[in-house]
């Protein structure tokens, strides 16, 4: 009976046009990739700055591998903390002008911690209504009242925030929001944070390395400081690499590093990856050239198909959404564009709201122009080809 009850949860996945397949990439990420034999253009990934594969990065790891070997045994509070994992602690707290910082294996267990960690059933969570799922699922974790806000709404968060008091206030948002690619309005969010006594968690896996002077993320991308942020950076995105970051006042991170669950029972991240991520951090630093291209190939997206139906979104990110609508849709002009060797993900419910599907592109610096071009062309013939078969 319960093997029936599964298969047939499988087979309703499939009836909605919701059945997710794996790509078996063959050999390392970048612009080209190779699956099943062929190679791709790819616009699927979140190596903005095209640094997953260069050299120094590549090389740090492998010369930490041989002098720490390659994994680390144990978690942080026994033996699995190294010197590695301080003098990366240290960098990306200066990288991001904060005061402290704290490594997690991954966004997700960093966002599901700090939440975890900072409120709890006596509390109260403002989070806004396209928050990615680890946010999410950090707020329900918490056990928190919570109350959701239309996105990027600073009215009505600024009066949802009056309504509420007592215990510790949180507002919860991505940085860049990974499935429409646009800003959150975080100077508003800070001033509401300090006029209502309450902190701002900001998952800003998508602006780390790509917003702001020498990309040190959305903070400052809008010149904005405060006590009260609570700072969440993704290294496995534009820095190439793997795990995450929360940075913030002494306090709050000690706090985190006490209370996260997600950070007191897991392994270490591997000391070799701390190394990998010092020499991204370099080169986000020093390359500028990189967040320029970047720029550029944003531009000529969106001038090449400013007249095709249906329009880009409003981002200026490196995640360009073109929502099609209807499932069946998004999976068709993903197809067409494959096979014409191009990668685009058609994108879903439930990891976005239903009837918005759409195709997900993902601009890189290690993209050429032609690239762009091909990728423009490809997309002109795949939505008058959908919009007449759906028609």
């Amino acid at each position: 009976m319960i093997f029936e009850l599964i298969a047939d949860r499988l087979a309703a996945i499939g009836r909605a046009g919701l059945m997710r397949r794996r790509l078996a990439r063959e050999g390392a990420q970048g612009p080209r990739i190779r699956v099943e034999g062929r190679e791709y253009v790819a616009f699927c990934s979140n190596d903005y700055l095209g640094l997953a594969n260069h050299p120094r990065v590549v090389e740090a790891a492998v010369v930490a591998a041989r002098r720490h070997g390659i994994g680390q045994g144990a978690s942080h509070l026994l033996s699995g903390h190294s010197a590695e994992h301080d003098r990366l602690e240290s960098a990306l707290a200066e990288f991001v002008r904060m005061p402290r910082a704290l490594l997690f294996s991954s966004g997700y267990q960093a966002n599901i911690g700090v939440i975890t960690a900072l409120a709890g059933p006596e509390d109260v969570v403002y989070s806004d209504a396209l928050n990615h799922a680890s946010l999410i699922d950090g707020v329900r974790l918490s056990r928190a009242q919570v109350v959701r806000y239309p996105h990027g709404d600073v009215d009505f968060l600024s009066r949802a925030l009056a309504s509420y008091g007592g215990g510790t206030r949180l507002v919860v948002t991505d940085g860049v929001f990974s499935m429409d690619g646009d800003i959150a309005p975080l100077p508003g969010l800070l001033d509401l944070c300090e006029r209502h006594d309450a902190l701002l968690v900001l998952d800003d896996a998508h602006g780390f390395g790509v917003l702001g002077p020498e990309g040190r993320g959305s903070p400052a991308y809008f010149s904005a400081q405060s006590p009260r942020l609570v700072y969440v950076g993704t290294l496995g995105k534009a820095a190439g690499v793997s795990g995450a970051f929360v940075a913030g006042a002494p306090d709050i991170v000690e706090t985190v590093l006490q209370r996260a669950r997600t950070y007191i029972y897991t392994t270490a991240t591997p000391a070799l990856l701390c190394a990998a991520v010092e020499a991204s951090l370099q080169l986000i630093r020093d390359d500028e050239w990189r967040r320029e291209r970047l720029r550029a190939h944003i531009g000529s997206l969106k001038r090449l198909l400013s007249d095709v139906e249906p329009r880009l979104g409003r981002s200026d990110t490196p995640i360009q959404p073109l929502v099609l609508g209807a499932n069946a849709r998004a999976l068709d002009a993903a197809g067409a564009l494959r096979e014409r060797g191009i990668l685009v993900p058609a994108i879903r419910p439930p990891t976005v709201p239903e009837g918005t599907a759409r195709l997900r592109i993902s601009l890189s610096a290690a993209h050429s122009e032609e690239d762009i071009a091909r990728l423009t062309g490809a997309l002109r013939e795949a939505c008058a080809r959908g919009a007449e078969a759906h028609a």
